[in-house]
């Protein structure tokens, strides 16, 4: 009798520590720019993702890791992405920091969560191993609907990209593939991927916390997007990059985002006004789907908010949104498959999908303002993600603004730090890596402060270190003369390269990044790509 009320008081002990305990709402955009939200400079309509910044925390100084592999990696992790195995991509193998897949060494916040109490859930694009015993189902994760690998398409499923509900193949590859959710609504990533994440959290035993890892594969390309999208965006854009690049300084410059005396770093990029008036008509076009993209993403987490406002959930909901990478200037300054794919042809091109267009460089360029560089490098146009943070119960300052430098490795510190759970030394008799990132919640309670990091990036022999304001970057770690040296606190769109006035500064920063990287097996690089 007395153990039976030992039993009783300790259950319900645990069911209310559980029920303080904050869900937890990851919500990861894939391509998406630096600037292109609202709150963050874009003239695209984000009203759901600004009103998270209007009642949150809008972080100016956070980082991913350049590409979406690695980036999933580190984020998943706590870890950079050579310590988890993902340096790279997930398609071949190059050793130790190159596997293409999460390794022995790491845990996931799936796994750390879930042991903690936390019901562990996911929906969309996984691409950190798509072999069996390298899935969601594999790493913690209790429900599962999406991708194992690339996406690369809104209206059809690939080959060699199924769907999969939880562990069970649910979709093969298909050009029609079936909404069973919604089966009179035209199959599309967004919305398919939004319903499925609503599914488990009303499924979710509101007794428990959960976490909700809801990885969408929007803004990447290929441009698909609904008609109804596509037509709010249509011929907005016909005055171009260049004015669009302008355009959003100004608006970063009101926000308090960048400093006033910020200037945009010159383009890489084709004039826009010397182009003839059809090729402008066709940019315009192109830019207009990737902008529906963007509208349908924002429309989509509406839903996420609508379903937690309405169930009572949101007061106690933390909600992170951020991009896996700067935006891509993949496939040529005007985009892929230009002269083929045209306005006049789009009804044959609209949901081909892998391969079918791309918005281009130009436009991409416009996404980043006001960094320089895209998707891939280190520069600040690769690594610069929005990072908003919505927690009504725990938020400090409503609508504040935050200088506090943070990482996607700072989501697992940020977590266990939620979840009352001191992140392992070894799971499941695994040794694990030291974990590398720092919590987040000391600038959830005080966004004034800013805590100085050292923070390291290696990808394709793009490197960089930032220690405090100081960056040191490089186009090819393997040439010790390409270093670049920014002061961020003064010029944070790396204009001016100091490397030749502070030689001394370039040495140490270059050693301490050599030294990280051999530690964190981003050494040797490997020799095919």
């Amino acid at each position: 009798m007395r153990y039976l009320l030992s039993l009783i008081i300790f259950c319900s002990i645990n069911t209310f520590l559980w029920a303080e305990r904050p869900n937890i709402v990851v919500i990861l955009a894939d391509d998406l720019g630096f600037s292109d939200v609202g709150c963050y400079g874009s003239e695209i309509p984000t009203p759901n993702i600004d009103g998270l910044a209007e009642n949150g925390l809008l972080f100016k100084q956070f980082y991913n890791t350049s590409r979406c592999c690695p980036t999933r990696a580190s984020l998943l992790t706590g870890l950079y992405p050579h310590e988890a195995g993902v340096g790279h991509m997930v398609y071949s193998n190059h050793g130790e920091g190159y596997l293409g897949y999460l390794n022995q060494q790491c845990v996931t916040l799936a796994e750390v969560l879930g042991s903690a109490g936390y019901q562990t859930l996911m929906a969309g694009k996984w691409h950190v191993g798509h072999a069996k015993g390298q899935w969601p189902s594999d790493r913690g994760f209790q429900r599962f609907y999406g991708i194992h690998i690339h996406v690369d398409s809104y209206f059809k499923v690939l080959t060699d990209c199924p769907v999969f509900h939880d562990d069970q193949l649910v979709i093969p590859p298909t050009e029609n593939p079936p909404n069973t959710l919604n089966p009179n609504e035209e199959w599309y990533t967004t919305d398919v991927f939004t319903d499925w994440a609503l599914k488990f959290m009303k499924e979710a035993d509101s007794d428990k916390p959960f976490f909700l890892y809801l990885a969408h594969n929007a803004p990447h390309w290929p441009i698909e997007a609904p008609e109804e999208n596509i037509e709010n965006f249509k011929g907005k854009y016909l005055k171009g990059w260049d004015f669009l690049r302008k355009e959003r300084l100004k608006k970063l410059i009101q926000l308090g985002i960048v400093p006033a005396d910020t200037q945009l770093p010159p383009s890489d990029n084709l004039a826009w006004k010397p182009l003839p008036k059809g090729v402008k008509k066709e940019l315009d076009f192109r830019r207009a789907i990737y902008a529906a993209q963007v509208e349908r993403l924002d429309q989509n987490i509406g839903r996420v908010v609508s379903y937690l406002k309405k169930s009572g959930k949101l007061e106690n909901t933390l909600i992170l949104f951020l991009s896996d990478n700067g935006c891509s200037n993949e496939r040529g300054m005007f985009g892929y498959k230009w002269k083929e794919n045209r306005m006049a042809n789009y009804q044959n091109w609209r949901k081909e999908s892998g391969r079918s267009a791309s918005q281009g460089q130009a436009w991409a360029c416009a996404s980043n303002t006001p960094f320089r560089l895209y998707k891939r490098w280190v520069h600040e146009g690769g690594i610069a993600t929005p990072l908003i943070a919505h927690w009504p119960k725990m938020i400090s300052q409503p609508g504040a603004k935050t200088d506090q430098v943070g990482h996607v490795v700072d989501l697992m510190a940020t977590c266990c730090d939620l979840a009352e759970v001191t992140y392992p030394a070894s799971f499941q008799e695994r040794s694990l890596r030291p974990l590398q990132g720092k919590s987040l919640v000391p600038a959830f309670q005080n966004p004034q402060s800013s805590e100085p990091r050292t923070l390291y990036w290696e990808h394709e022999k793009h490197a960089a270190i930032r220690q405090g304001d100081w960056k040191l970057v490089t186009k090819d770690a393997s040439d010790p003369a390409a270093w670049e040296l920014y002061d961020l606190s003064k010029d944070r769109v790396e204009l001016n390269n100091l490397a030749k006035d502070y030689p001394e500064k370039v040495e140490q920063l270059s050693q301490k990044w050599h030294a990280w990287a051999e530690k964190a097996n981003a050494l040797p690089f490997p020799d095919q790509r």
